[in-house]
């Protein structure tokens, strides 16, 4: 049996350490303007930014999640938990996207309601507050975006701070027409449409994290591939009980039994077999076991490297 672990192109690496730095920027940043957008909002009586400013604590709270699940993927496993608290990223990711899609659902059905009863806005205020939101939101989903390719969790951080840009843009725009043709009905119609684009982006996440909530098989990992590889290997008649899963939502794993064909060295395959899983798909948690036929049943190798 062989035990292939991290080593130093492991892709648990690819959210750089930076962000932690990243997140606490962002955390103080949105919640600064949570606190300027709700005090503008109540001085103005306007119940559309005290709204807005509600949604964005909920933001903040994403963040927050998020950075806990970052942090909690460092730690070391124990013999409680074996495979530490990387599984957090993933749930962290679930929750994000719940929390995003419900409150762009909430966003959508206020919007409907004052599409019955337009309500007049004090229109410069409301430009001033958002483009600050905009230009808040647009920094740290800049910030988040180069490791969201790579990490769900990271990922999900990204949308939120994203979708708040767009949000915020749409309110720009809405407050520029309100002062120019008074037309009160564009706000909870932008509001709407912009509803609409961030949880048809946000389903991707929802549903990539719900599926390795469920140790389904990760998007970027080709299972059929993976199998034909290791079945091409010189040496092995048949893989069976193969199984590929998300430890977190940088980081995968492998199990694998190899039926390997009589007069074959056990640690040269063994080492053929992680080399290709490792340079050609990636998978540095691997664990493979070597099977040989022994009076037409299967034995198990006992021969094994770790």
């Amino acid at each position: 049996m062989s035990h292939l672990h991290g080593g130093p192109m492991s892709s648990h690496q690819h959210a750089p350490i930076r962000y932690g730095r990243v997140f606490a920027v962002g955390v103080l940043l949105n919640l600064a303007f949570v606190l300027v957008e709700a005090w503008y909002g109540w001085k103005g009586d306007s119940l559309a930014l005290l709204a807005d400013a509600g949604h964005n604590l909920s933001d903040v709270a994403g963040l927050l999640l998020a950075w806990a699940a970052f942090g909690a993927a460092k730690f070391k496993p124990n013999a409680r938990h074996s495979y530490g608290w990387r599984k957090g990223s993933i749930i962290a990711s679930f929750i994000n996207a719940t929390i995003l899609l419900a409150a762009m659902g909430a966003l959508a059905w206020e919007a409907v309601g004052r599409l019955t009863t337009p309500a007049g806005v004090d229109g410069m205020t409301v430009i001033i507050v958002a483009a600050i939101g905009l230009v808040i939101n647009s920094v740290t989903a800049w910030m988040f975006m180069q490791g969201s390719q790579q990490d769900l969790n990271i990922r999900g951080a990204f949308l939120h701070m994203a979708a708040d840009a767009l949000v915020s843009a749409g309110v720009v725009f809405a407050g520029v027409l309100y002062l120019w043709q008074g037309w009160s009905w564009l706000d909870p119609v932008i509001s709407i449409l912009v509803a609409l684009v961030v949880m048809i982006s946000t389903w991707s996440l929802f549903r990539r994290s719900l599926h390795l909530l469920f140790d389904g098989v990760p998007d970027d990992i080709d299972l059929p591939a993976i199998r034909a590889g290791l079945q091409a290997l010189k040496g092995v008649a048949a893989v069976h009980d193969l199984h590929i899963w998300a430890m977190s939502t940088t980081e995968n794993a492998l199990t694998a039994h190899l039926l390997m064909i009589d007069g074959q060295s056990h640690d040269d395959l063994l080492s053929r077999a992680t080399d290709l899983l490792e340079s050609e798909f990636g998978l540095h948690h691997v664990t493979l076991q070597l099977e040989h036929y022994e009076g037409g049943a299967y034995r198990e190798s006992e021969n094994c490297v770790d």
